[in-house]
């Protein structure tokens, strides 16, 4: 699938609520300031486990670049009150997304409404 609608296909993907669809390659990796996380599985079931935090949200997209097996988003993530500015960078294989390294604008500490539950 070329580079810009596999990353479109995320973020349609993202506000639909239908995460368990996500383009991701089964040892996909989600690096941010957040953490690391490591395998399709574990990062379905903390999204499963955080729906509040990672559901509910519509996207702006600022800027882009697209190439044979990346791109790069600038967008505004954004969930009733809260706005987070990101750019990710989105690898690609085999047609699917394999890594994610994004990258938050976090004013000062992250919220504690805003931090992930432990799976």
């Amino acid at each position: 699938m070329e580079a810009r609608k596999l990353s479109m296909k995320w973020f349609e993907l993202w506000e639909s609520g239908n995460f368990i669809e996500l383009p991701i390659t089964e040892d996909f990796i989600h690096i941010s300031p957040y953490g690391v996380i490591e395998g399709k599985d574990t990062y379905i079931n903390l999204i499963e486990a955080n729906k509040d935090k990672f559901l509910g949200h519509r996207f702006e997209i600022h800027d882009s670049l697209y190439g044979n097996d990346k791109s790069c988003i600038q967008y505004t993530a954004i969930q009733d009150n809260f706005r987070l500015e990101v750019t990710e960078w989105h690898y690609f294989k085999q047609g699917l997304i394999h890594k994610i390294k994004a990258y938050y604008n976090i004013p000062g500490e992250i919220r504690e409404d805003r931090k992930l539950e432990a799976l």
